[in-house]
C-alpha cells in the first residue's frame, strides 16, 4: 500500500501520539510506522537497492536514535539514490544537539525538528509539520 507518512520510531509512546494527533488532524492519512532503520531499509528497498515504489512515501518522518540501523544512516541511503532522494525526510528526534543537526543536513535532511517535551507542543509541531509537507509543499516528482 502507498503511504502520505512512513514515520519511524522507536519510541512506542511518540509514535502512538503522533499517529493520534496526525489521525485527529487528517483520518484519510495513510501511515506506515517501523520501529528501526533496518526495516525502513527494507521497507524501502528490496535486496538490489531497487526502490519498492509501491510503497513510496508523500515524506518521512525519521527519529535518529534507532535501533539496528541508526536514522542517519536511513537517510544517508534515502538521500543517495537517485529515486528516493526526492522524498522530504524530516527528522523528528530528541537530540538537539549541534553535531546531529549538522550531520543530518550535511546528509540532506530536509528538515529538523526537536520533539517538545510537553503534549500540547508536540501536538502542535506534528499537525503543523504533517500539513505543510502533505498539503502545501510540492515535490520533486518521483
Amino acid at each position: 500500500m502507498k503511504t502520505d507518512i512512513l514515520l519511524v520510531e522507536d519510541s512506542q509512546e511518540d509514535a502512538e501520539l503522533a499517529i493520534r494527533v496526525i489521525r485527529q488532524d487528517n483520518p484519510a492519512a495513510r501511515i506506515k510506522l517501523l520501529s528501526d532503520g533496518a526495516d525502513a531499509i527494507n521497507y524501502l528497498f528490496d535486496d538490489l537497492e531497487n526502490v519498492k515504489l509501491r510503497y513510496f512515501p508523500k515524506v518521512i518522518f525519521l527519529d535518529i536514535k534507532l535501533p539496528r540501523i541508526t536514522g542517519p544512516e536511513v537517510l544517508r541511503r534515502v538521500k543517495s539514490h537517485e529515486l528516493t532522494k526526492v522524498i522530504p525526510v524530516i527528522v523528528m528526534t530528541s537530540s538537539g544537539q549541534k553535531c546531529d543537526i549538522e550531520e543530518c543536513y550535511s546528509l540532506g535532511a530536509n528538515s529538523y525538528l526537536v520533539k517538545p517535551i510537553d503534549f500540547p507542543s508536540f501536538q502542535a509541531m506534528i499537525v503543523n509539520s504533517t500539513r505543510y509537507w502533505l498539503n502545501y509543499n510540492i515535490s520533486l516528482p518521483a
